[in-house]
């Protein structure tokens, strides 16, 4: 069984913009029905009681097929769907150790046509061990398998010379924010007496160790290091990965290190999970760099050469060997492995790649207009969204550019 990871979902479109009271005393008594139902299925199959958890399993999708808060809410379509298709691989879970194999190939189904793609789940569940010989039960499986993040990858079309002209700007040290920045965090102690590697590294170690990272939260704060640096300290709560790589973007700059925040993101519109990490680039190795201050990561080829993001991509496509460094964590509390950090996380989310033209200090503030026409988008020849709204290349040189020097 996959266990429901709705609420948290919720949170991320709902809570930052659902102020209204009406509103709020809706969503509520939304969640307690809701919670209601999966408390009591939950409780009833932990005790093995399958065939009693199917009323109240029932009660819980029925409640999202027919509730109207999705009419005042702007809850991610992705979000409802992936959770009734979870609800339905419980109910295909309940039917088939009821011996209602029909029944459950029938749920099962249900839950793939909604989008379930845990595959390394399916296989091993072993609440699902009477159906595994049944054919249909296999080509559910296979379409599951092709779902994972990897194949998707591998199926992306490739890159292509195009005719844009993108100028990517970079804030220069002296300015006042970003020398502001370097004296409030003492980045001139920080990077170290070592060569320009082992400064990027230690202004990476840096960030993460002083802004502890929370997916689900969105800081009210203005979007630059010292700001969120101060929400953290003075609240507690931590950042999302946009905002610690946006902090890791100005001290970067402030030490005169080009850098870009980039927003790493999935082949799936209506998958609402993406990344946000650094490309920070070197002048020693004359290369961009991959840093992601959320796990304290950086990766390297074989022979221990830092890589860039796209070359990470790349031998994820080609099944290149890839080393994960040591330090990869969250928050110093679970450590990352390349099998889940590399290939399945991140092979999710380097379909494509966002990032503004000007990095600068507090690039997003909140009391300023934020033109979306400041991106500019990587994309694989042939992927389309309608909603962009700024400048779109599938040249990765062009993308990828190495930073002018300043005059």
């Amino acid at each position: 069984m996959k266990k429901v990871r709705f609420w948290a979902v919720l949170a991320i479109g709902f809570m930052s913009v659902m102020s209204l009271k009406a509103q709020s005393q809706r969503m509520s008594e939304f969640q307690n029905e809701f919670g209601k139902y999966q408390n009591q299925y939950r409780d009833l199959m932990h005790n093995g009681k399958h065939k009693d958890a199917m009323a109240p399993l029932t009660s819980c999708i029925a409640l999202l097929d027919t509730t109207t808060i999705f009419k005042v809410a702007p809850i991610p379509e992705a979000a409802i769907k992936e959770q009734k298709g979870l609800l339905y691989y419980d109910q295909a879970c309940c039917y088939a150790l009821t011996g209602q194999k029909k029944q459950a190939l029938a749920a099962l189904e249900q839950s793939v046509l909604l989008g379930y793609k845990d595959y390394n789940n399916m296989v091993n569940d072993n609440d699902l061990i009477s159906l595994r010989k049944n054919k249909k039960y296999q080509a559910l499986l296979a379409q599951v398998k092709d779902r994972q993040p990897l194949s998707v990858l591998r199926k992306s079309a490739p890159y292509a010379k195009d005719d844009a002209k993108i100028d990517f700007r970079y804030q220069p040290k002296e300015s006042k924010n970003l020398r502001m920045v370097r004296d409030y965090f003492k980045l001139d102690s920080v990077v170290g007496q070592g060569d320009e590697l082992s400064k990027i590294i230690n202004l990476l170690h840096f960030a993460h160790d002083n802004i502890r990272h929370d997916g689900g939260n969105q800081a009210f704060a203005e979007l630059d290091a010292i700001d969120l640096y101060n929400y953290y300290k003075t609240t507690g709560k931590g950042v999302n990965c946009r905002q610690l790589a946006i902090s890791l973007c100005e001290m970067y700059l402030s030490m005169g290190i080009p850098a870009r925040y980039v927003t790493c993101m999935p082949a799936d519109s209506l998958d609402y999970e993406c990344h946000v990490i650094n490309t920070v680039w070197s002048e020693q190795l004359q290369k961009w760099l991959y840093i992601d201050p959320t796990m304290d990561a950086w990766v390297t080829d074989e022979n221990g050469t830092m890589l860039s993001i796209a070359e990470v991509r790349e031998r994820l496509i080609n099944d290149q060997p890839l080393v994960l460094c040591e330090t990869a964590n969250w928050n110093h509390e679970s450590q990352q492995t390349k099998e889940y950090y590399l290939e399945t996380y991140m092979a999710k989310n380097l379909y494509y790649f966002v990032c503004k033209k000007l990095n600068r200090f507090n690039p997003e503030s909140l009391y300023r207009n934020n033109d979306p026409a400041d991106d500019v988008r990587l994309i694989p020849v042939g992927f389309v969204n309608n909603n962009w709204k700024c400048d779109t290349t599938t040249d990765p040189e062009v993308f990828w550019a190495k930073p002018k020097k300043e005059q």
